[in-house]
């Protein structure tokens, strides 16, 4: 079946190739261009724009009067008849959104762009300096070389450098929020601009995370949003704790910018005789850019802490070889801190690189996300940070991101010379905006692992190839490979349908007989986001379903299971599950609310001598360990009903560096069937309070 799905998928990517080999694309024309050479056109269409803003745009009086200096960007649309149509506008005050809006509604019809030679509908995005600036014609700059007199003397020159350099420096003008770097992923933070990037005929693709501030910057203004937060403050201290970084610098062609990190909580675990907890995380976190292509980022993290019972003892689990007793999940290794806490350093850091507007490339040492909702079956950010190379290219309406990942499977049984071995992942996902409202996507991946000298194998190298089909050229036993489809669909500008189905194996026989074979290894994800819902601004409701078989992800050699670091790379609870997931999320100004409710129910093994069966919910056992090769269910094994209910509220510090205060609440109620000694029975109250830089996703719903 998987050689079905993936021929039909190879046919019609091959197709669409073949019908766009040879393109032309023309932007749309003003009257005033019409005898404009085809070169010069979009010079000409963006002066003539800019022209007519200028002449047309009467900034309000409110605005006025305040002698307010900043801008509105605007994104909108020309349709194929040629018609202005303005989809988004973002300003701190709402009369020059709709002075913005009266302008483009003004704008004439004019000649509609063409893609080889159909007209088409095109998407821009503009920013309207307040005050306005008059459009000017650019000239060439000289192209005289400037060369030293006679009187000049190389040892001048040099003596004057380093004060040269001092003086090139310049005001901080906040270049991250325009650049090629990530914006640190966690699910709340997004949850500022999900609206906006998925309001209908937007050409956003929002699977693959972490986005670039770049990318959000066409339909967020994240630095007006923060500037609009900004305490009224001329002290130093004021400015750096409240408003800034705490270093800021900038010259000629760079900049960069240095924070502390920090985490620093302590709360009560009512299941541990209400014994406190705490977590201590010291850190430094660097962002730089040199020239506008290149830019790099670095965080290293120093910590220590003690968690409620049921959190270490699911980290205690995961303990790799060697004397440390506990991986901290999503984190890393925790060394043995007092008597029952741990040590745990991270370090991540990456350079990102464009050298063409169509093109991104990232090398390091961090997380990847793909998907529209709170969980990922393709790969999520749940296990610790791991040594990636990740390029997304974008062009048309397609985002293809093709992303090789170097991970390690940290058990005893498989170490190498006391080290990790290590294994190798490889993925693309390629994102198509179908309509104005339709997304679909489509992924593929392998897992293979550096055996008999094996190392990374160049031939899943390639971006653009089917990973399948290698993995029958280099031995079926060789690597595991899995297919997946998403979708996503714009209801309206408020309500998100999303989805995602993995094709791990699959026997059509089997599923015709009604076997309920082992082999039909698969997964599906149903969810739903209403924004601003109930029209309360900020307010984002999201419900999501997902239900994944036994034995997926899983694989008869085990080391080729999807999952680093003795974590899964995808689903955190791995396989043989259903789960419910109900959140909202409501932000005002610096202060922000969110609530998750999660019902789950799953299937563990029973680890007993009586019965060493895999049901299939651990995706590190074998798959020749199975219970069964028919009548394989959801909830088989030690079945254990779970619910979990965790809100937060936090109010934020900084937006300059997402320092917040907060304090969480967490309720579990964990029932399994059987009491073994690797599944318990729990219930847990977790109360503590904090400050904690906000860089990265917390998962405490194990």
């Amino acid at each position: 079946m998987k050689r079905i799905v993936l021929f039909a998928i190879l046919f019609i990517t091959a197709f669409g190739y073949s019908q766009n080999i040879i393109t032309y694309e023309k932007p749309p024309v003003f009257t005033e261009c019409d005898t404009i050479a085809a070169e010069e056109l979009k010079s000409c269409f963006n002066f003539t724009l800019n022209t007519f803003i200028y002449e047309n745009f009467k900034v309000p009086e409110i605005v006025a009067e305040k002698s307010y200096q900043g801008d509105v960007q605007v994104l909108f649309e020309i349709n194929k008849e040629g018609e202005f149509n303005v989809i988004y506008s973002d300003a701190i005050y709402d009369a020059l959104k709709d002075e913005s809006k009266r302008v483009f509604d003004a704008l004439p019809k004019i000649k509609p762009a063409t893609y080889n030679g159909k007209p088409t509908f095109v998407q821009y995005s503009i920013t309207i300096a307040i005050p306005l600036e008059q459009p000017i014609k650019k000239l060439q700059p000289s192209t005289e070389d400037v060369q030293l007199t006679k009187k000049d003397s190389l040892n001048s020159t040099l003596s004057n450098e380093f004060d040269s350099v001092n003086e090139a420096l310049q005001p901080y003008e906040k270049l991250e929020y325009t650049s090629e770097l990530n914006i640190p992923f966690t699910h709340s933070y997004y949850a500022r601009f999900d609206d906006e990037m998925n309001a209908i005929g937007t050409n956003s693709h929002t699977a693959a995370k972490p986005f670039v501030y770049g990318e959000v910057a066409r339909y967020y203004d994240i630095n007006a949003e923060r500037e609009s937060l900004a305490k009224d403050t001329e002290s130093w201290v004021g400015r750096k704790l409240f408003n800034e970084h705490l270093v800021e610098v900038q010259g000629e062609d760079y900049w960069f910018t240095v924070d502390p990190i920090l985490d620093l909580q302590v709360g009560r675990d009512s299941e541990a005789d209400f014994s406190t907890t705490y977590n201590n995380t010291r850190g430094i976190f660097i962002q730089a850019g040199l020239g506008k292509r290149l830019n790099f980022t670095t965080s290293i993290f120093e910590s220590q802490g003690r968690f409620a019972d049921y959190f270490n003892r699911y980290a205690e689990s995961l303990k790799a070889f060697g004397p440390d007793p506990a991986i901290i999940p999503g984190r890393g290794i925790g060394k043995r801190f007092k008597d029952n806490g741990y040590d745990y350093p991270v370090a991540e850091a990456y350079l990102s690189y464009t050298p063409a507007d169509f093109l991104n490339v990232q090398f390091g040492h961090g997380k990847n996300f793909i998907g529209d909702g709170y969980r990922s079956l393709f790969q999520s950010d749940v296990a610790s940070p791991y040594p990636f190379l990740k390029l997304n290219t974008t062009f048309w309406k397609v985002k293809y991101t093709s992303t090789w990942m170097w991970l390690k499977d940290a058990r005893p049984e498989v170490v190498v010379d006391d080290a990790f071995l290590t294994k190798y992942m490889a993925n693309h996902y390629l994102s198509w905006n179908v309509s104005k409202r339709l997304n679909i996507g489509l992924f593929e991946s392998v897992m293979w692992a550096d055996t008999n000298g094996r190392g990374f194998d160049v031939n899943y190298l390639n971006p653009v190839i089917f990973f399948r089909a290698i993995e029958f050229q280099t031995g079926q036993g060789a690597g595991n490979a899995i297919l997946g489809l998403s979708s996503k669909y714009k209801w309206n500008n408020k309500v998100n349908l999303y989805g995602q189905f993995i094709l791990d194996e699959f026997s059509l026989g089997d599923v015709r007989a009604g076997e309920k074979s082992w082999k039909n290894k698969f997964g599906f994800q149903l969810g739903a986001k209403y924004f601003n819902a109930f029209n309360v601004d900020n307010l984002l409701l999201q419900a999501e379903y997902n239900r994944v078989r036994p034995y997926t992800y899983s694989h008869n050699t085990q080391i080729l299971n999807y999952a680093h670091f003795n974590q899964p790379m995808a689903h955190l609870w791995g396989a043989n599950f259903r789960e419910l997931v109900l959140i909202g999320r409501y932000n005002y100004e610096r202060w922000s609310a969110d609530a998750k409710f999660i019902l789950g129910q799953r299937g563990f093994d029973f680890n007993t001598d009586e019965d060493s069966f895999s049901y299939g919910g651990d995706i590190y056992r074998t798959e020749n360990d199975r219970v069964g090769n028919t009548g394989i269910e959801i909830g088989q094994g030690n079945k254990t009903n779970s619910f979990m209910a965790e809100v937060q509220a936090s109010y934020l510090l900084n937006p300059a560096t997402n320092l917040k205060v907060f304090s969480n609440i967490i309720y579990r109620d964990f029932n399994p069937e059987a009491i073994t000694a690797t599944t318990m029975d729990s219930n847990t109250l977790w109360f503590s309070v904090g400050v904690r830089t906000d860089l990265f996703n917390w998962y405490n719903d194990f």
